[in-house]
């Protein structure tokens, strides 16, 4: 019991603090969001049909952007990739919140997704000259990531 309290008081504990538990709850949310916008964007990959509600025109074109060659990385589509950088972060705020380190994963690992979302705007903006809805709605969700994640790890 002694060693309990003293845990306790030192700070020591495993659970997380209740308020990185709401905010590991909606980095948990927004992943699940990212895993469904990614697993969309990885159906238009591989469709052969045009998409509807994502060709707005030439500009916004989820269809030009997805079939692209910038759409794939070494055969992996690179929704493929959000799929699963999503579920690894998704892990973090559930399954491990209560490791010590989980801040600090999830700031890295969101950081990385958000850097390679930067990239990915970048080539559709001044390579592509087309934009994806579904591509800008995974920006703004890894955004609203690394930017939990950081206060996550702010507050320790």
């Amino acid at each position: 019991m002694s060693g309990e309290s003293g845990n306790r008081a030192s700070g020591a504990s495993a659970v997380p603090h209740r308020p990185n538990r709401i905010l590991f709850l909606a980095i948990a949310v927004l992943s699940v969001a990212g895993i469904a916008v990614s697993s969309v964007s990885v159906q238009r990959h591989y469709a052969k049909s045009a998409s509807g509600f994502c060709d707005l025109g030439e500009k916004f074109n989820c269809d030009i952007v997805n079939r692209s060659e910038y759409s794939s990385v070494m055969g992996i589509p690179v929704a493929g990739i959000g799929v699963v950088g999503y579920g690894v972060l998704l892990a973090l705020a559930t399954a491990y919140r209560s490791q010590a380190e989980t801040p600090m994963r999830l700031l890295l690992a969101a950081a990385a997704g958000l850097a390679f979302a930067l990239y990915l705007t970048y080539i559709e903006g001044r390579v592509l000259d087309a934009w994806c809805i579904l591509c800008l709605a995974s920006l703004g969700l890894i955004a609203a990531i690394a930017l939990l994640a950081g206060v996550a790890k702010a507050r320790g």
